[in-house]
């Protein structure tokens, strides 16, 4: 099991791309982050709203490693935990390299399972020119390869706070690598 720690949370009840910094959040089972404009069970993101309102929520919560914002503050982008749109940034566990449904126990009972990759979108250049960009990369062989944070669903209550500490379970059987959701 992969041991990190949480370092901020964040959530906003409105459809902002930067997320205010809390002292704690409250996870929901089936639904997300309690007062933050993406909890429920259906589909929040306005895109896909318009596309389909009955669609599962399957990006509840959003995670970033804060390993990404250092990497971005070094590039030259002027960046604070929440600003990309996460709910919970993450120090010491590698959350890209995760397996979908993996569940990340997070604090003492909080759960989320996850569900695949955060997509960037052109929002993230509102916050700074080519930020969009910098969450993305190439693999040797060409493939995109998206380092904007994760996605999950909660899977079980609790509370959040910064210096939690976050455990991954993998899930059994063979991994299934993330793909955007």
């Amino acid at each position: 099991m992969s041991v990190g720690t949480i370092t901020s949370v964040s959530r906003s009840a409105t459809h902002s791309m930067s997320k205010p910094i809390q002292d704690r959040i409250r996870l929901v089972r089936g639904l997300g982050v309690e007062g933050d404009a993406h909890c429920g069970e259906t589909v929040k993101h306005r895109s896909r709203v318009a596309r389909d309102p009955h669609q599962p929520n399957l990006r509840q919560v959003h995670l970033v490693h804060a390993e990404l914002l250092d990497e971005l503050r070094e590039a030259g982008f002027d960046l604070e935990a929440g600003q990309i749109g996460e709910n919970v940034t993450t120090r010491g566990i590698d959350l890209l390299a995760l397996a979908t449904g993996t569940r990340l126990h997070l604090g003492d009972t909080a759960v989320v399972e996850v569900t695949g990759l955060r997509n960037p979108c052109g929002q993230l250049n509102g916050i700074q020119s080519g930020l969009m960009n910098a969450t993305l990369d190439r693999t040797t062989d060409g493939d995109l390869v998206r380092r904007a944070g994760i996605m999950g669903i909660v899977v079980s209550d609790g509370d959040v706070r910064p210096g939690d500490e976050v455990r991954a379970e993998l899930p059994p059987g063979e991994p299934k690598p993330l793909e955007v959701v």
